[in-house]
């Protein structure tokens, strides 16, 4: 033994034989990477063609409203199981000119020919895939509302990246590979995915070139004919047909009627940091109500990984979840009471329904499965984009338009059949949407721009990465490496009511210990691989100005700066 100490210490770091060891010489154990730290520009996306393409944009002198758009179009195509144009889209943007928050709803409509009463007379819920859960895809018109006012570099630039690949081809990315090939089963069927995703008879695998040349030739039409030409031009008619002839109801003129709207961000502030999210139809809200009760303990006296950290965090997620069922819909149809639900006294009135001894079995809504992408973008003049986007249940509906080479979204999946709800369908409505994005302020500066993808996995990963940093000491890449806290059943938006507590989900890094101690107050443990999200991140330090980055090692991305 002691020639064992005498050979350690001698080495360029000294380890005693009793303690764990750890690979990397700085940072906590669970760090897998330093931060990315950079002066001029960032980006931080799921797929590393698209960093690429937006850190090219950033240096022909695009700003990061540029970068997001040209990323996020290449993402609809290397990354087809989280996003593409035939989904939604919702932004956080700061405006360093005006020194202020943007907040952006690009979330689409139902079809207005399809009433409630057709669709209860198919089944006791709206159907996962196929024509009836299709709703309007917002994104396209996303971009160019970003574009009009924030946009430097003609729309036609931003989008040749895209087109590039999608007719030279690009190799496909190991998770990206994983999950085509699970999205077949499912959607094969449908007309017109096979041809697009499938040309070979089956889907490309890891290192395999994949190209989609119809998707080349639908963004050359928007590049030259802007945003009419996916809502009013050929496009549009083409998805009328394709849907006519498909026993779909979306229409023509449910495209032609399509707007996305510029909204209010709202905010919460945790310890200091005000931490921002949209309002309804998205669930962003949801994070704040979290961090709002969370704040009414001395989280960062628990400690990381505590059982009484742990049980506090869940018992205030089946809270906040709890108001996420009955109320989040879209403003345009119901009051729904966002002031109050993000407000300090009421997590002050519901905070003690948290029993610190016992797991609640009954709530008065869990994740739902989705897949989508979030990216984040910033540029030399301080503009920065919280961006993400979606088909819902990563590659949509399954319903293809072959000529056009993407799938529609599936978010009608997520309206209520229950009449008096105010998610309840109706036709030209937003349904319940689970994609959020997420900025952070401080004493009115840009602080931190992310997020973290993954259904109703989001507000509480949104609220964790919150709590690492500011609590736990976290740096940023550490804040998302750090192993993650997931409850799975509470009521839903949906119509569904947790009677039974649901389960508890922790990533490996958790000690075993954990789990028993959760047991003994009456959680349910049940392990999940996968369903944990994934997250991005730029940190613009508040004195220097420089930007620090930060990627999911959950997913195939990169945060790159210059």
């Amino acid at each position: 033994m002691k020639a064992l100490v005498a050979w350690c210490c001698a080495a360029a770091v000294c380890v005693s034989p009793l303690a764990q060891a750890y690979d990397r010489i700085t940072g906590s154990e669970f760090a897998s990477r330093s931060e990315v730290i950079a002066q001029h520009g960032m980006a931080a996306t799921s797929q590393p063609l698209a960093s690429q393409v937006a850190l090219d944009i950033l240096k022909k002198g695009g700003n990061a409203v540029d970068a997001a758009i040209a990323a996020n179009a290449v993402l609809g195509l290397v990354e087809p199981t989280g996003n593409g144009i035939g989904g939604d889209l919702f932004a956080i943007i700061w405006d360093a000119k005006s020194q202020q928050l943007y907040g952006l709803n690009a979330s689409g409509r139902s079809p207005q020919s399809l009433s409630l009463e057709h669709l209860k007379s198919q089944g006791d819920k709206i159907p996962a895939y196929g024509p009836l859960p299709v709703s309007v895809p917002g994104t396209v018109d996303g971009w160019f509302e970003m574009h009009n006012k924030f946009g430097k570099l003609p729309m036609a630039e931003l989008l040749q990246p895209a087109i590039d690949y999608s007719r030279g081809g690009f190799p496909v990315s190991e998770l990206i590979a994983y999950y085509l090939e699970r999205s077949v089963a499912a959607r094969a069927k449908y007309p017109g995915f096979k041809d697009v995703f499938m040309p070979n008879g089956r889907m490309p695998k890891k290192g395999e070139i994949f190209r989609n040349p119809a998707l080349a030739n639908t963004l050359e039409a928007i590049a030259k004919g802007g945003r009419d030409a996916f809502y009013k031009g050929d496009i549009a008619k083409e998805i009328d047909r394709y849907m006519k002839a498909n026993g779909g109801f979306l229409s023509y003129q449910d495209m032609v009627d399509h707007r996305s709207d510029w909204v209010k961000p709202v905010s919460s502030n945790y310890r200091g940091y005000d931490v921002w999210e949209l309002p309804p139809n998205g669930q962003g809200i949801a994070a704040l109500h979290i961090l709002n009760l969370m704040e009414g303990f001395d989280v960062k006296a628990m400690g990381f990984g505590s059982v009484d950290y742990v049980h506090a965090f869940v018992e205030a997620k089946k809270i906040a979840f709890a108001d996420r069922a009955r109320f989040y819909a879209d403003p345009d149809f119901s009051d729904i009471p966002v002031e109050r639900i993000i407000s300090k006294a009421y997590a002050d009135k519901q905070r003690p329904e948290i029993d610190m001894k016992k797991a609640a079995k009954r709530d008065h809504a869990g994740p739902v499965e989705g897949d989508t992408i979030y990216m984040t973008t910033a540029d030399k003049d301080g503009n920065m984009v919280s961006l993400i986007q979606s088909n819902f249940r990563g590659m949509g509906s399954g319903m293809t338009p072959a000529k056009l080479g993407f799938v529609l979204q599936n978010r009608g999946e997520l309206f209520n059949f229950t009449e008096g709800h105010p998610n309840v369908y109706a036709p030209g409505k937003r349904p319940f949407h689970t994609i959020i994005p997420a900025f952070v302020t401080k004493d009115g500066k840009p602080w931190l721009s992310f997020g973290v993808m993954g259904g109703a996995t989001q507000p509480q990963m949104h609220a964790q990465i919150v709590i690492n940093m500011v609590d736990f000491g976290m740096n940023l890449q550490e804040a998302g490496d750090a192993p993650r806290i997931l409850h799975t059943g509470s009521s839903q938006p949906t119509g569904e009511i947790m009677l039974d507590g649901g389960y508890v989900s922790l990533e490996s890094g958790f000690p075993m210990t954990l789990r028993r101690e959760l047991a003994k107050r009456g959680h349910v443990i049940r392990d999940s691989l996968g369903a944990y999200g994934g997250y991005q991140a730029i940190l613009r330090d508040l004195e220097s100005g420089i930007y620090y980055g930060a990627s999911e090692t959950r997913k195939d991305g990169q945060a790159a700066g210059y």
